[in-house]
């Protein structure tokens, strides 16, 4: 015979007791299904607080990789703009060698400036491709990390070339002051460039002809100044130029400015860079107030925005 067991619920005052008769397998039974439930709310109160932790956690990555990328924008813009400072400077080293001539082969100075721009990283334009890593900021930040290492590494490179072919430029230089005081290598006025050197519709025929200067359009009467240290050799008309004014500056250079207004130097001054040598006209074979400036180099002329070094 089963053992039972009674169970006496006792109410307040005048109730009735009652008894309950459960057998001990019911009782056991009863208490299994305690426990599970117990044991079921544990297992999810655990899980809950473990998905909260893992949701916690994905918030704190979530944070760390959006500061990690800002981050990464950060240094790629600064990346870009030592590229500019670069490409700067390898323009700027570019006109030091035309105006002194160190690329010239007839003097054997075979020093143009270093290819740095030559390799797979670079488009035909010779602006960097910065797609994969723009991709990659977006996508993979560590592997973005490691593109800017590689990206960093190359213009550490490429500023060691750069710094190699300024000290060259720096050893040459200082033993021509005297040929840089000469040529030409500012603006001799202020004004818009109207028409480039090279080939150009003539404005009085409309033939196609060689153009062998700048013309600078301003008012008549603003200054213009020489470009370097010099000697007047011509002040007088000559044809289309109207009055024209030459200047030697040794080192078989010349140049040439036509159409002024007036003279303020005469025929064997010498003149420094900077110096006021006339104004502005609209003399000789011209549409308008303009300096026709030229730059002539051993008897050819040049394109003289090659030898201005300002913006």
């Amino acid at each position: 015979m089963s053992r039972r067991y009674t169970l006496m619920m006792v109410p307040d005052r005048s109730s009735k007791v009652r008894r309950v008769r459960v057998s001990k397998s019911t009782l056991w039974f009863f208490l299994s299904i305690c426990m599970l439930v117990v044991a079921v709310i544990g297992v999810g109160v655990f899980h809950y607080l473990t998905v909260i932790d893992q949701v916690g956690e994905n918030w704190d990555l979530k944070q760390q990789n959006l500061q990690l990328r800002h981050r990464l924008v950060s240094l790629h813009e600064k990346v870009a703009s030592i590229e500019n400072v670069l490409d700067r400077v390898q323009r700027f080293d570019t006109k030091l060698r035309t105006i002194t001539q160190l690329n010239d082969p007839k003097r054997h100075l075979a020093l143009g400036p270093v290819d740095i721009r030559s390799g797979s990283d670079y488009q035909a334009d010779g602006s960097e491709s910065v797609a994969p890593l723009v991709r990659a900021i977006g996508e993979n930040p560590h592997l973005a990390i490691s593109l800017l290492g590689k990206q960093l590494d190359e213009m550490a490179s490429e500023a060691e070339k750069r710094e190699g072919s300024i000290r060259q430029l720096e050893t040459y230089l200082r033993g021509q002051k005297a040929r840089l005081a000469s040529t030409p290598s500012v603006w001799p006025a202020r004004g818009w460039v109207t028409s480039g050197f090279g080939m150009r519709p003539d404005p009085y025929t409309g033939k196609r002809v060689m153009h062998r200067g700048l013309d600078i359009a301003n008012q008549e009467g603003v200054p213009i100044v020489s470009p370097a240290r010099g000697v007047v050799t011509f002040k007088g008309i000559s044809g289309g130029y109207g009055k024209l004014l030459i200047i030697d500056h040794g080192y078989e250079i010349r140049t040439r400015y036509g159409h002024l207004n007036e003279f303020k130097v005469s025929v064997g001054d010498h003149v420094e860079r900077g110096e006021i040598i006339g104004n502005i006209g609209n003399s000789g074979r011209s549409t308008g107030p303009h300096l026709h400036y030229e730059v002539e180099v051993n008897g050819v002329c040049e394109n003289p925005k090659s030898f201005i070094l300002e913006d």
